[in-house]
C-alpha cells in the first residue's frame, strides 16, 4: 500500500509543477516598448520581438496545423515564409486581438496562380479563440491554426500595444 501511496504523491508533485508552470505569468515588456521587427522562426516555434536591433522578448508560438514548408496555396494550413510587415490590428476579432500580416505578396500570388490555386490571406499573429484563454500555455503543446501563428492572449495584448502598422517581420522555416 505504501508505495501506491507513495507513486501518488510523486504523480500530484508533478501535476502540481507542470500547471505551476503554465499558470506562472511570463515577464511582460515595459509599457511603452515599441517594437521595430518581429522574427519568426518556424522550426523552433519562436517570435522573437527587437526594439532598436536588441531582442526584448521571445514567444513561443503555434502555427499551422501543417507548419513546414512556405505557403502555397489557400487551405494548405501552411504558415507563409519571407519578409512582410505587419498591415492591420484589429482588437475585436474571432481570437483575442490579432495583428495582420500582409501575406500575399506578388511573388506569393504568382506562384500560387503558377499551380492553379489561390494563395490564401488573411495570415495573423493572434490570442485564443475568444472565450477560450483559460487554456492559456497550454496550446503551445500543437500547432492548430489554419496558417497563424498563435501566442497567449496576454502575449497578444502586449504585442498588439508595442507593434505598429508597417512594422517588418520575417518568417523563417
Amino acid at each position: 500500500m505504501k508505495p501506491i501511496k507513495n507513486m501518488f504523491i510523486v504523480i500530484a508533485i508533478i501535476l502540481f509543477v507542470i500547471a505551476g508552470y503554465y499558470c506562472w505569468p511570463e515577464t511582460a515588456l515595459p509599457e511603452d516598448t515599441k517594437v521595430d521587427l518581429l522574427v519568426v522562426y518556424k522550426s523552433k516555434r519562436k517570435l522573437l520581438a527587437y526594439a532598436d536591433g536588441k531582442l526584448i522578448k521571445t514567444y513561443t508560438i503555434s502555427l499551422g496545423s501543417d507548419p513546414i514548408g512556405h505557403k502555397a496555396y489557400e487551405g494548405d494550413m501552411k504558415t507563409p515564409e519571407g519578409i512582410y510587415t505587419i498591415n492591420a490590428k484589429n482588437a475585436n476579432s474571432g481570437y483575442h486581438k490579432n495583428l495582420g500580416v500582409s501575406y500575399p505578396n506578388d511573388a506569393d500570388r504568382e506562384a500560387a496562380a503558377a499551380i492553379g490555386k489561390k494563395p490564401g490571406g488573411d495570415i495573423k499573429i493572434h490570442g485564443l479563440r475568444n472565450g477560450r484563454d483559460w487554456i492559456g500555455k497550454l496550446h503551445r503543446w500543437t500547432d492548430w491554426t489554419h496558417g497563424c501563428m498563435a501566442v497567449t492572449d496576454r502575449e497578444m495584448d502586449e504585442l498588439f500595444d508595442a507593434v505598429a502598422m508597417g512594422t517588418p517581420i520575417e518568417i523563417k522555416p
